[in-house]
Order: structure tokens, then sequence, then C-alpha cells
């Protein structure tokens, strides 16, 4: 079955304040739409269920990456594309960069949208792992003013998040603190490229004198949400890394994880992939850096 656009109504207003308005006016009623690369393909399958769509496309105020000396704030609807053309992205966060190149298309890449797909709320969403464990801040509007909370906080459940209905995802917000940590990010599908993940994790850590002083690991596809792997982490921080530390960090993220069985794999897959990249990236922490 496919979509029928005469079910659907679509405007755009043209500036973030009519937009604001908008959903204020009618909380609930309208969805925001970016590059439309998820929601079109729901319309074309004949699965989109929302009525009425208001475009963010065009509008200026949301698709720039602002650069600080302390963060960057990337706004809501600079494309993946966009990313990867930002000389500091590709210096300072390659997790992110790297991300962005898993897109689909390239032509998918100039339309997909970094917020858009933090809203979609995927658990296999693939810029969620690099966002986690570079500590980004969420930054949310509406016609009441903006609020910020960590990004591990923004997803509440499957396809669930913080927003209110009268809120857009306005910016994201990266310290530039990471330069020096060790980082890593790995992507298992089905084929090397256009694929959704199976399970994919992301990481960071500091070690001086063979001991993890800080590490973050974060996933895709291991829980209903992406996730933060808080508890893989504790047993890892102040440690040396031997083989008997590698595996009890293993056993711990094979307890944390909560993946689903689905068509694309099973929990037990993915637990076990998402244990074995786990300690890929621990064994490299035993290796000097790359100049």
């Amino acid at each position: 079955m496919r979509g029928n656009a005469v079910k659907h109504e679509l405007i755009a207003p043209g500036s973030l304040p009519a937009v604001l308005d908008l959903l204020t006016s009618a909380p609930g009623q309208w969805t925001p739409i970016a590059g439309g690369t998820e929601l079109m393909v729901a319309f074309a399958a004949g699965r989109l269920t929302a009525d009425k769509l208001v475009s963010l496309w065009g509008i200026e105020e949301l698709r720039f990456i602002d650069t600080r000396p302390d963060r960057i704030a990337i706004r809501a609807a600079t494309t993946f594309s966009d990313l990867r053309a930002n000389p500091i992205v590709a210096s300072e966060f390659p997790l992110l960069d790297k991300s962005a190149g898993w897109i689909g298309s390239i032509a998918n890449q100039t339309r997909a949208t970094l917020g858009g797909n933090l809203v979609n709320g995927s658990p296999a969403a693939d810029s969620s792992p690099a966002l986690l464990v570079y500590d980004a801040e969420i930054e949310l509007i509406s016609s009441r003013g903006k609020r910020r909370m960590p990004y591990r906080e923004f997803h509440t459940g499957y396809k669930q998040n913080a927003m209110t209905a009268d809120e857009l995802l306005y910016a994201i917000h990266l310290p530039r603190r990471f330069a020096q940590h060790r980082q890593y990010l790995r992507k298992v599908g089905t084929r090397r490229a256009m694929a959704i993940s199976k399970v994919a994790l992301g990481a960071t850590a500091r070690v001086k004198d063979d001991v993890i002083e800080e590490i973050r690991v974060a996933a895709a596809s291991l829980a209903p949400f992406p996730v933060r792997l808080f508890k893989t982490e504790a047993v890892l921080v102040g440690q040396t890394l031997t083989s008997n530390i590698i595996e009890t960090a293993r056993k711990a993220l094979l307890a944390e994880a909560q993946p689903i069985d689905d068509i694309r794999s099973t929990a037990q897959y993915r637990k076990t992939v998402g244990a074995n990249l786990l300690a890929e990236f621990l064994l490299t922490l035993n290796r000097e850096p790359m100049a």
C-alpha cells in the first residue's frame, strides 16, 4: 500500500518563530519534517500516520555549526554532508565524522539531518554512539524558551524522547576535550555500506601509565534506544588492562545489554558481537597511539 498525498498537509512557514508558534497553537497536531529521509520512506510505504507536516527545510537558523573555544554547537537541521565537510568535526570528533559517512548514500547524506536522526529515535541510529561518548548535550526550543539536557537522558523508550509536543530539537553541543583520547567506532551490518546496523559500538578512553583514567562506552542496537553502558564503564575505570580485566568487561557488557530479536539479528548475536567489539577496543589501548 502506497501513500496518498491527498491525505497529508504540508506547510513551510519559512522561519523558526513561525514554526514554534504553530506548534504552540496546536500541540501534537503538527509533525516537523526536515530532510524527510525517514518520513518519506514511511509515506511511500503507506505507513506515515502524521496528517499534518511542517517543514524545517531552508530555515538558516537551524543549519550551521557554531565553533567556540570550548565547544561546538551543531544546529539540528545540519546535514550529514555538512558534518563531513567540517574540519573541526573531522579533526576533533572523528567518530561523528565516521558515522556521518554511514548514513545511506551520498544523496541521503545531503538531506538527512543530525536532529532528525536523533528525534527518529531508532535503536540503531548511526550518529548516537558517537554523540553519547562525546558527552553531547541536547538543546530544545519552544515559544516558552530553550532548555538543555544531557543527550544520554534524551531517549526515554523505544521511539520516545523527552521533548514536549511544542518543542523542537534546536542544537547538539559537544565539548572540545576529546582530541587526546583514544577513540573507537565500529558498526556491524549485513554489508559494508547502506546497511542498518546489527550492532554498533563507540568508545573513548584516556590512559596514563597503562591505567584507564577515563572511559566512555556507548552502543546502538543493544537496547530499545541508543545507550551509554555505565556499568561496563565502571568495571574499567582505574584498572590496568589485563586479559582478566578485558574478560570482566565483556561479562559486564553481556549483563548490561538488553537487545531484542528482530528481522536483522538475534539478541544473543548482538550481545556477543558487542562484547567482542569492546574487547577489540580495549586491546588497542595497550598500543601506542598513532601520531
